[in-house]
């Protein structure tokens, strides 16, 4: 048999095609069945036979005869492909085959019992479809049809079934015992999906032993092999960073006597950006400061085309975990030649502005240098430092060093508050691991005035780089955010009507609007909900040569050029910049502008592949971490109302979980999508978006990081005694009454730069 091929699906079974063939309303052959399902190449002579036995067996007749299923209507299964989600969490979907004029219904796939399945825009699903009161129909997902992987991680079970960790993945399969090598029942495995023309489940091979689940390691890997994360760095790649050597002063700017200052996370090892402010000399700029950010000059030892490069073209971006970091260039560079350590000559790319008292800037002027840092110091310490306790370290810095950072600060922010930015309160988890790497605990990552000094600082020198590619005519890979989708920002319009806030109608969206908005609901029960709805309605950043500005920043234009050592993008705009000051060691090719929309396209896709990552690794995390409170009560707010249920954040660890629709009484619930609330037909009972509940922790999966929960009444959850509570599950929780309102993050560095 041949091996198969990465992007095909296996081939479905009798039933499938049986019941995709009833239930189309269009004539249906062997063509449209392949179509449907993505098959091709040899597996077509294999869905002959299968269709050729069904016509033996009379199951069916012409192959393009002519279903009986009226008009307009979708049958009870079909094949449907993922549109995208909703503000609610809610997965949308379109069928496949639709050949009446008018648009077709919408199509809502529903959760399963350990939350929402993890599909992307352009997955294709086998669903059992159900139509609704209003038309809508909910869809049950059977299993993927279109994109099995060619490798799969999973849990070894008894009997050789292997579970995959991805609920993405529908597909069953089994490991023959010659197939397991020295894999054990309980480990995570690493396998093969072979090519079998079998009906039932798929077969695999293990490649590789992963360890128990409940290892510390487990959990990371999970997130890589799923997201197709590069880890390994080829030998050229390893053979070429193994052989830079630090770069002399040569014809370089000396800045080794500005004493510059790393300040990142207390985790961090690679240091890529330091900061200076002082007073401006200037008589013309009284009261105002010059800023130096240096950045760490990767374009120095990263030349476009060479084998670093691909590898970090590749990456797009590093990748971080609670546990570890998945660098885009390998450690002697990311972690020692570019790293900004405290003490050692470094090569860099620096700019100097100038700004007035009011923040607004004068001047600036790029140059390429040497630099020493003065200290490496953390976010923590930084403020501590400010706020009257400084330590051994920052005590000799905080007059010459540290006070003057925070008075440049002090007026950029003054600047960004004029300028009406969007600065939305969405909560950060931070997961702290014990010596053992076992989750000790979840908690608000911290924000100090130190994150945002540096994020002042940043954001001024990349709006400086942008400004002088432009000058000097160079290509620049802009970071764009696109103003807000004016259908989503309707639908949060009237959300807001129901809680007496008002966002403006017939003018331009622009950020200071939502300013006024989050200013008026803080202080309120409802403000983090509103935080979270007006990020829900925004659009997302990403790169592009094609500059239409910064809509969140309130700038009209504006790169990344900070953080080189992590962010391919940055290593661009440096490229460029060393081209606009005539040096050729490292500069952009002439020829690279061409490639700039693909290379956008690429950056911003492993940006989105990152965080995916990133994200699905702290829910997993949470998940174990919560697997010892099953059956304990906690607080949380609704943060997700859906046709199949709520979705709760939990208060103390702030991990999601879901309570199925099916555990909130005996009543027939209808969701009202305007006004986010479920409304239980015969009681009237109402669940609303942001409403604090009491929940008790139902079941955990750390293997796919679901969660599921049940409320509870709060005497149970009050008394805590959780025996009880499942003793007495409610018929009718939260009985008819007044609709209640309330309230509802990246990267080791902990900065958000845009």
């Amino acid at each position: 048999m041949s091996g198969r091929r990465k992007g095909k699906a296996p081939l479905p079974g009798k039933a499938e095609i049986l019941a995709f063939i009833r239930g189309s309303p269009t004539p249906v052959g062997k063509r449209e069945v392949a179509r449907a399902f993505q098959i091709a190449g040899p597996d077509r002579i294999a869905l002959k036979a299968i269709m050729k036995d069904l016509a033996q067996e009379g199951e069916i007749g012409h192959p393009r005869r002519r279903p009986t299923q009226a008009p307009g209507r979708l049958p009870d299964m079909a094949v449907v492909e993922v549109t995208g989600i909703d503000s609610d969490g809610e997965v949308l979907a379109r069928p496949v085959i639709w050949t009446a004029e008018r648009p077709p219904p919408p199509i809502y796939l529903a959760s399963d019992r350990l939350g929402t399945p993890a599909l992307a825009k352009g997955d294709r699903v086998l669903a059992s479809l159900r139509r609704g009161r209003e038309g809508a129909y909910e869809a049950k997902v059977i299993r993927r049809v279109a994109g099995e992987p060619k490798r799969v991680i999973g849990l070894l079970e008894p009997g050789g079934r292997l579970r995959p960790t991805d609920r993405r993945v529908k597909a069953d399969y089994r490991v023959a015992e010659h197939d397991r090598g020295d894999a054990l029942v309980g480990e995570l495995v690493l396998a093969d999906v072979l090519h079998t023309h079998r009906l039932g489940a798929l077969q695999a091979r293990v490649v590789e032993r992963l360890g128990p689940l409940d290892s510390p390691r487990a959990i990371s890997l999970i997130s890589l092999h799923e997201h197709d994360i590069p880890v390994e760095f080829g030998a050229e790649a390893l053979a070429q960073a193994g052989a830079a050597q630090p770069v002399a002063l040569g014809a370089r700017t000396d800045l080794r006597a500005l004493p510059l200052v790393t300040i990142d996370g207390a985790d961090a090892r690679d240091f890529d950006d330091a900061v200076w402010a002082g007073a401006d000399d200037d008589a013309a700029n009284a009261g105002g400061f010059k800023i130096v950010v240096a950045i760490a000059d990767v374009a120095w030892y990263v030349r476009p085309g060479d084998a670093l490069d691909r590898e970090a073209y590749r990456r797009g971006n590093s990748v971080y975990f609670p546990d570890r970091a998945v660098p885009m260039l390998p450690e002697k560079l990311s972690n020692d030649l570019c790293s900004l350590r405290p003490g050692e000559d470094r090569a860099c790319l620096a700019v100097e502005m100038r700004i007035d008292r009011e923040g607004r800037k004068r001047h600036h002027s790029f140059v390429r240098g040497l630099m020493r840092s003065a200290a490496r110091l953390t976010y923590d310490q930084t403020q501590t430092a400010r706020d009257g306790q400084p330590d051994d370290t920052t005590g000799p810095l905080l007059e010459p060093v540290i006070a003057p950072l925070y008075r440049a600060f002090d007026a950029l922010l003054g600047a960004r508050l004029k300028r009406g930015t969007l600065d939305l309160d969405i909560p950060e988890r931070q997961v702290i691991l014990d010596d053992a790497g076992k989750v000790a605990a979840i908690r608000p990552r911290q924000r100090w005035d130190s994150h945002r000094l540096i994020e002042e600082f940043m954001i001024a020198a990349n709006v400086a780089a942008a400004e002088e590619l432009e000058a000097r005519r160079q290509p620049c890979l802009y970071r764009v955010h696109d103003a807000p989708d004016p259908v989503k920002i309707e639908a949060l319009r009237e959300f807001l009507e129901t809680l007496d806030l008002r966002l403006a109608r017939g003018q331009v969206m622009r950020p200071v609007l939502f300013a006024r908005l989050l200013e008026k609901a803080a202080g309120t029960p409802h403000a983090a909900m509103v935080n979270e709805l007006v990020l829900r309605s925004q659009s997302q950043a990403v790169y592009s040569p094609r500059n239409i500005g910064h809509f969140g920043l309130a700038l009209t234009r504006y790169c990344h050029f900070t953080s080189p050592i992590r962010r391919y993008a940055d290593l661009l705009v440096h490229r460029a910049l060393v081209a606009g000051l005539a040096v050729d060691d490292g500069s952009l090719p002439r020829d690279a502008v061409a490639q700039f929309v693909d290379i956008g396209e690429h950056v911003s896709a492993t940006e989105r592949r990152a965080a995916a990552a990133e994200r699905a690794a702290v829910d997993r995390f949470a998940a174990s971490y919560l697997a010892a409170r099953v059956g304990k009560i906690e607080r949380g707010r609704v943060t997700g109302v859906t046709r199949f249920g709520l979705f709760v954040r939990l208060a103390d660890s702030g991990a999601d979980g879901l309570v199925p629709i099916s555990t909130l009484g005996d009543d027939y619930y209808e969701h009202d999508e305007r006004r986010h609330v479920l409304v239980g037909r015969r009681w009237g009972t109402r669940f609303a978006l942001g409403e604090p509940v009491w929940v008790l922790i139902v079941d955990v999966a750390p293997l796919t990081g679901g969660i599921v929960l049940r409320l509870v009444d709060s005497e149970d959850a009050k008394a805590k005694t959780p025996a009880a509570a499942v003793e007495k599950p409610k018929t009718r929780p939260h009985r008819a009454g007044p609709e209640r309102h309330g309230p509802a993050g990246r990267g080791r560095k902990g900065r958000r730069r845009g």
